[in-house]
């Protein structure tokens, strides 16, 4: 296993933690994301931002949450963050270079009305989506991954933790 996989690993692996902190229903997924950030580009990844299932008020998604979370960094708490900062820091721009780590494929439909993950994920311009299992047909058809693909993120499998990632996303089932 490279250095690289190993690092994919780690955080996948917190974003399980964060899909266990999830309090569990039977008509949804407990899912975890990581968003990590490299500044300048060739630093160590930092965790930006973690997000669950139903963290935050209104029937929200992991990836929906750490995106929020990111957002509401202000300058300051990103200038802690990150090795070296810039002297402006836009945290749309650190987005753009930030990859994310889910435990469950992003949502393409949501049942609910509110807006998929994969949406979310695209206009956050992140750039390369880290993905521990795909999504179960048991609420809906997903296709977060190819919706991904096709707006130019770069999707990548994680492999080795799936069956764990899809036990805790079925728990309360």
């Amino acid at each position: 296993m490279s250095q690289d996989d190993d690092e994919h690993l780690k955080f996948l692996r917190i974003a399980l933690e964060e899909a266990k902190r999830c309090v569990p229903i039977p008509t949804a997924f407990c899912v975890g994301c990581v968003l990590t950030a490299r500044y300048p580009a060739d630093s160590s990844p930092v965790v930006l931002a973690t997000g669950y299932s139903r963290e935050l008020p209104g029937n929200t998604h992991a990836e929906a949450n750490a995106l929020s979370k990111a957002r509401s960094l202000s300058t300051e708490e990103l200038c802690k963050l990150l090795p070296a900062p810039p002297d402006t820091l836009n945290v749309e721009d650190l987005l753009s270079s930030a990859d994310m780590y889910t435990t469950m494929e992003p949502c393409s439909v949501r049942t609910s009305g509110l807006a998929p993950c994969a949406d979310a994920t695209i206009a956050a311009r992140i750039r390369r989506c880290f993905i521990g299992v795909g999504e179960p047909d048991d609420f809906v058809k997903c296709e977060g991954a190819q919706k991904l693909r096709a707006a130019g993120v770069e999707v990548i499998w994680i492999n080795g933790l799936e069956q764990e990632c899809l036990e805790v996303a079925r728990r309360g089932h």
